[in-house]
């Protein structure tokens, strides 16, 4: 049986390897709920303490990586071996090359995460052009997986709960959607689309291109600009537009920048940091749950 492995989110996708995402994971969590750092790297993406097979690292946390990412001359220092090579087709304009290894341990925010499967690709061209300095580690959904987590960007904080009792803020259901997590939002007060969650993404909300071209939003007067973008693959040109209003959680935000994402897996919408930073987050991924408390 052919299982598929990938990475989707702003940063890249890997398909065809050997190991399936979104599966339970055995983790051993703080014996005490407390809080961890969480820095801001360029475009406000997210940083926190980490370590592979007992190494010390600073990671990236991405949501919607459906697993983590070693640079590769961190692997090499780390000695994991030989993988399986994978085929990637990133956010930028040209696939890359990576490989799957097994049996990494990895551990984060106070949970222990034993025996996990990790692609390896070269990280150089995403830690200069998204990250500015040197990124080791790309930490993906196994701690989603693992916890229920409460995320507060704007206080720099990020830890476990216990899986019981109802946190506070708006529940919504969350569906997953190719290996990552999406949850309903609604575009222009019309259309309620699934929506990836994404820590990965720093920059602007993102738009696939079907649904970009569904609701017109490229040829209905307004003006379109276009950017760099990209990640994994290389940077890339993307047309941007204004949405007039996107609806989360009960909270509209008006006059939003988003950037058309030309890959033909992407979802019909992606938000990241620059929306997310306006609740405080509490995921239960398992439950396939997520509630937003709205900053006051």
């Amino acid at each position: 049986m052919q299982r598929r492995y990938a990475c989707r989110d702003a940063l890249g996708r890997l398909r065809h390897g050997c190991a399936t995402a979104a599966q339970p994971i055995a983790a051993r969590p703080a014996p005490t709920p407390r809080a961890y750092e969480l820095t801001q790297g360029r475009d406000s993406r997210l940083l926190v303490s980490a370590s592979i097979n007992g190494t010390p690292v600073v990671a990236l946390l991405d949501s919607a990586a459906e697993a983590t990412i070693l640079d590769r001359d961190f692997a090499a220092r780390l000695k994991l071996g030989h993988g399986t090579a994978v085929a990637g087709q990133g956010s930028g304009q040209s696939t890359f090359e990576a490989t799957v290894v097994e049996g990494v341990a990895l551990s984060a925010v106070g949970l222990e995460l034993p025996n996990q499967t990790v692609a390896v690709a070269d990280l150089s061209d995403v830690s200069a052009r998204l990250v500015g300095h040197r990124l080791d580690v790309i930490l993906g959904r196994e701690i989603f997986d693992a916890a229920r987590l409460r995320i507060d960007i704007a206080h720099h904080r990020i830890m476990v709960l216990p899986a019981t009792g109802a946190p506070a803020g708006v529940r919504r259901e969350l569906r997953t959607e190719h290996g990552v997590e999406t949850l309903p939002v609604r575009v222009e007060g019309g259309e309620t689309v699934a929506a990836t969650f994404d820590f990965g993404n720093g920059s602007h909300v993102l738009l696939g291109a079907g649904f970009a071209a569904r609701a017109h939003l490229l040829t209905d007067g307004r003006p379109v600009s276009t950017e760099s973008g990209g990640g994994l693959g290389g940077a890339a040109t993307r047309q941007v537009v204004t949405l007039r209003s996107v609806d989360v959680a009960g909270q509209r935000f008006a006059d939003v920048p988003a950037a058309v994402d030309p890959q033909p897996g992407a979802s019909d919408l992606n938000i990241g940091i620059s929306i997310l930073q306006h609740f405080v987050i509490t995921t239960d991924f398992a439950r396939h749950a997520i509630w937003l408390k709205p900053r006051r």
